[in-house]
């Protein structure tokens, strides 16, 4: 074959001499606009997996990085005049130049033919030059090649908020370096790393707004970097900071980050009659926020992938076709995780709330690829000091004794007003729909008190409906009626009896979305007989051309359900339930309010976000007056309506705003199921991003909920300050034990069940011996001969 690579940097170079390597009768060309020793940039990071990779790939280039890396495995974050430091982590960094000069000499020695200064405008005439079989684009994050061909290749480009520049100076960090200061306009943060002897690579980032307030955008190269040494001045114990972009004139050296991706990767061109296939990679197809080091890393992983498919000699489209397919998926997952990394640095102010030991715990596991336990692997004792100063404040925070250890923040007690949670797990609200004309039974006995023995410290009952005509399926729970209360009554009873569990109860009105089968006789399907009238805040359809219309509710109708949820409230209270929820999310009647999808009001009631959450507001504050003061209340919201137009995160912070001012205590942030439109983006704790946004940023506790499925995940999201609470769902449907049986597979033994079922042991004997009685009174026996016939039976 006859390959021509466009692009001299890593990724071109390493392509190039992976493939003269792997078949040395193949003529390869890496066409470069640039000299031989021109880069911008200073030091590269990789870590010791991408390190490994490339020993595979070709151990002489690989022996050379490794003698010219320099190797540390502590981060340091320099926060409020506290350093924390966390060890275990295995980055190397080299100098861009250095990288350059050791993959140009390993390709001369390969027979790789290097072009310099040489600017491509026409690809096919390149092609028709070298009698190329394959053009591989690889000129970087700004592809002339791209653009030119961008209709194939369909790229999407989103320019980010924050501004940053690349320095460098002869301060030697010992370890990869987070350093924040705070200015009268915001907060910078440089990132800071040594990659040879003497040089260290200095990386300062702040939000395009706080830039342009401190007058960068006005200075030349000379004042900000004047500006920037006295702002990190104790950082730099004296060194000077270095540019090395001359070409780069005043602030033009200050660039945002643009986040791209390609859908295609693959475009065939013609070359006089023939289709010669043109190939994106590196920069020129994806890229990845530099906070996460994995530019030049991905870069290399799509040389070796699409020198890896090209080992054979089959179809060269198919080969290329699945080079694209398997790094597509990498591609996204790293870039997922560089976006949340990236999210973390642009909205840093959202965490300097916190004190030193949490900021950087949160900045550790940003990109929710660090987890709790996989911090423990690299650095146990950073862990467990942090266990146990977490789990000392949390104890004192809710009035207990501290303990003597580390507690995993998960096991942590929590109090809300009077009530104090034993840990910070939730079973969420599930619907059963096994209900009888509203009345609870056995079933739901047996499925919640269950499951407070299962270790949660908060057992939360499914969305209970304030009337009749508020159900979602003829077998919602309802709590208008007394024979509802007494049920309820009788499962609190058995959870406070029996457990140190507490139970709470969601209050919810289904609007347009009631009237409907259960789920497994088709979700959201209206009854085939027997429905009632519906309610919405305007007149909708929530399924088009199948479910019932909707009426907008009058005055009148708004009066008479803000009474149905004072006294569904009320007789919570008499059923003895310590916790309680407003159900304002998923599209149901207080929802619709919120949502303009779903509101068209021209009244009070209608128009802006304030307006809209008026009503939800107003029912809210009549159940706090009729919820006693010592009890919590939560509100559950739907914090991304995943439509356009629809609610946004940003929107969610200013409802939870609102909330918090009529007196709410948590926030429990869901999303979705607004409208049939939405298009939501799941995966592994995704709606985790609104609690953390909302209690960061609104100031009120929050519970997380959505895809949390291991102890790991709850330990991580509690310890980075990312929510107070953890709901967990599915899993506690699979096994209603979950609780303990995570405690059990992290090896914590603070929440071992046998003190739990011991209590509920004591208790059922106490009944027992009651009954015992009570036979012995009514039968004349004496309670000896009672005992004996019982065990008979």
């Amino acid at each position: 074959m006859n390959i021509v690579c466009v692009g001299g940097g890593p990724a071109g170079l390493y392509f190039g001499l992976l493939m003269k390597l792997r078949h040395p009768t193949h003529a390869v060309t890496v066409v470069e606009r640039n000299r031989p020793g021109d880069t911008f940039g200073w030091g590269v990071v990789f870590s010791d997996q991408t390190l490994g990779r490339l020993a595979q790939a070709d151990p002489p280039s690989a022996r050379a990085i490794l003698q010219a890396f320099n190797h540390w495995d502590a981060i340091d974050v320099h926060f409020k005049g506290a350093t924390v430091t966390s060890h275990g982590h295995g980055f190397c960094g080299i100098g861009r130049k250095r990288l350059l000069d050791i993959l140009q000499a390993r390709c001369r020695e390969l027979g790789v033919e290097l072009v310099f200064e040489t600017r491509i405008e026409d690809v096919p005439a390149l092609a028709r030059r070298y009698r190329a079989d394959l053009v591989v684009a690889a000129d970087g994050v700004n592809s002339a090649i791209r653009q030119q061909y961008a209709a194939a290749f369909q790229p999407e480009v989103e320019e980010r908020r924050c501004r940053f520049v690349w320095l460098g100076t002869r301060k030697r960090f010992d370890a990869f370096t987070f350093a924040f200061e705070e200015t009268e306009h915001g907060w910078f943060q440089a990132h800071a790393y040594q990659y040879d002897g003497e040089t260290s690579t200095f990386i300062i980032e702040t939000p395009d707004a706080t830039w342009r307030a401190s007058g960068l955008a006005d200075m030349d190269q000379e004042q900000a970097l004047a500006f920037c040494e006295r702002l990190f001045a104790r950082h730099l114990d004296g060194h000077a900071l270095m540019a090395n972009a001359a070409h780069l004139r005043g602030s033009s050296m200050w660039i945002r980050f643009p986040r791209q991706a390609c859908r295609t990767w693959v475009h065939p061109i013609e070359v006089d009659g023939r289709r010669v296939p043109l190939v994106l990679m590196g920069d020129a197809a994806h890229t990845a926020h530099f906070s996460i080091g994995s530019g030049t890393k991905l870069a290399l992983e799509d040389a070796i992938g699409l020198a890896d498919e090209l080992q054979g000699e089959g179809d060269l489209f198919a080969a290329l076709s699945r080079y694209q397919d398997a790094r597509l998926v990498e591609v996204l997952k790293l870039q997922s995780a560089a976006r949340n990394s990236m999210e973390w640095f642009e909205n840093v102010a959202r965490y300097t709330a916190m004190e030193a030991e949490q900021f950087a715990y949160s900045l550790l596991t940003r990109s929710q690829r660090l987890s709790h336990e996989n911090l423990r692997l690299r650095d146990a004792a950073y862990v467990e000091g942090f266990e146990h100063r977490f789990a000392v404040a949390a104890a004192r925070a809710a009035g207990v004794e501290p303990p003597s250890g580390a507690v995993p923040p998960m096991f942590t007690p929590y109090k809300v007003r009077g009530v104090l949670l034993k840990n910070r797990v939730v079973v969420s609200p599930m619907a059963q729909y096994c209900a009888v004309d509203g009345v609870v039974g056995d079933f739901h006995l047996a499925h919640l008190g269950v499951r407070a023995l299962g270790g949660a410290a908060l057992v939360m009952a499914e969305m209970t409906c304030v009337s009749a005509d508020a159900r979602i399926t003829p077998g919602c729970p309802g709590l208008y009626t007394q024979a509802q209360m007494l049920a309820w009554r009788r499962i609190v009873d058995f959870v406070h009896t029996a457990s140190d569990a507490k139970i709470g109860i969601q209050l919810g009105h289904a609007g347009a979305k009631g009237s409907t089968r259960p789920m497994w006789d088709g979700i959201d399907l209206p009854l085939e007989h027997g429905n009632w009238p519906l309610l919405s805040a305007s007149s909708q359809q929530y399924l088009d051309g199948v479910s019932q219309v909707a009426r907008e509710a009058t005055g009148e109708d708004l009066d008479r359900i803000k009474q149905d949820f004072v006294r569904a409230a009320e007789a919570a209270c008499e059923a003895g339930f310590d916790w309680l929820e407003l159900h304002c999310a998923h599209g149901y009647l207080l929802s619709s309010f919120i949502s303009p999808l779903t509101n068209r009001r021209q009244d009070d009631y209608g128009g802006s976000l304030e307006n809209r959450c008026r009503y939800p507001l107003e029912v809210f504050a009549a159940v706090r007056a009729a919820w006693p003061a010592d009890r919590p209340i939560s509100v559950r919201i739907s914090s991304h309506d995943w439509v356009e137009g629809g609610i946004t995160p940003q929107d969610a912070v200013a409802i939870a705003r609102l909330f918090r001012a009529a007196g709410a205590d948590m926030i429990d942030c869901s999303s979705g199921q607004v409208s049939k439109r939405e298009k939501p983006v799941f995966g592994r704790m995704f709606q985790t991003p609104f609690a953390d946004r909302i209690r960061n940023e609104a100031g009120i506790p929050t519970i997380a909920v959505g895809g949390i499925y291991e102890a790991d995940h709850v330990n991580g999201i509690i310890a980075a300050g990312r929510a107070d609470l953890c709901a967990v769902a599915r899993p506690h449907l699979a096994n209603p034990a979950w609780t303990l049986m995570e405690a059990a597979r992290i090896g914590y033994t603070g929440a071992a069940w046998p003190r739990q079922y011991r209590a509920g042991k004591q208790q059922l004997e106490r009944n027992l011996e009651r009954e015992r009685q009570l036979q012995a009174a009514s039968s004349g026996l004496s309670p000896q001969q009672a005992a004996a016939r019982l065990l008979e039976s």
